[in-house]
């Protein structure tokens, strides 16, 4: 009996340590470069999926139709990525329209901030990316330019329609005002290690 509470005593103690070893190298040797090349992937696949149903939105019923698509589909599309790959993929931004599935944590806004510093040095929104461990996850955002067609509702120049259908979708809306090319959000990915 006293050898059988001794082992489980010893067990009690040596796990942790063995689970964090193990976490440590886990972490020391993800293979970052075949992370972010997935990671880059996803972000294609969301864009890729989203821009042709905005475009068509667009086309066919206007603006009222594209945020109606942006608000409903944008979610969608993140929610169906999420669950079909191993990582939580999500749209972040320093002016959220959104709420609250846009709003950054610590993380992520500290990012954006550097993203908003490297592009007002000159940097392309097009180049930006950051990917990093940090505890147990490795965690990747893309920068996400403002393009023309996102001008249409993000941009400063908007229509008396198009300010209305925002304020139905998105009453505390603060994502307008920006410039082509503009960093207005990133792409955020997050895997368990």
């Amino acid at each position: 009996m006293y050898h059988k509470k001794k082992n489980t005593l010893l067990l009690s103690i040596i796990s942790p340590v063995l689970f964090f070893s193990s976490f440590t190298s886990l972490a020391q040797t993800a293979d970052i470069p075949a992370l972010k090349a997935e990671a880059i992937t996803i972000v294609k696949q969301f864009g890729g999926t989203l821009k042709p149903q905005l475009k068509k939105a667009l086309s066919e019923g206007g603006v009222l139709k594209a945020i109606e698509v942006c608000s409903v589909k944008a979610p969608q599309i993140a929610k169906q990525l999420s669950s079909s790959t191993q990582w939580q993929v999500k749209r972040v931004s320093l002016k959220a329209r959104n709420h609250p599935n846009a709003i950054p944590n610590a993380w992520e806004k500290s990012v954006l901030e550097e993203f908003n510093t490297r592009q007002q040095q000159g940097e392309s929104a097009k180049k930006m990316a950051k990917a990093a461990v940090v505890k147990d996850e490795f965690r990747f955002m893309k920068a996400q330019g403002t393009g023309q067609l996102c001008l249409t509702c993000h941009g400063s120049e908007l229509t008396a329609e198009t300010k209305a259908a925002l304020k139905k979708h998105y009453p505390n809306d603060q994502a307008t005002n920006y410039s082509l090319g503009q960093i207005r959000g990133a792409f955020s990915l997050t895997k368990q290690l």
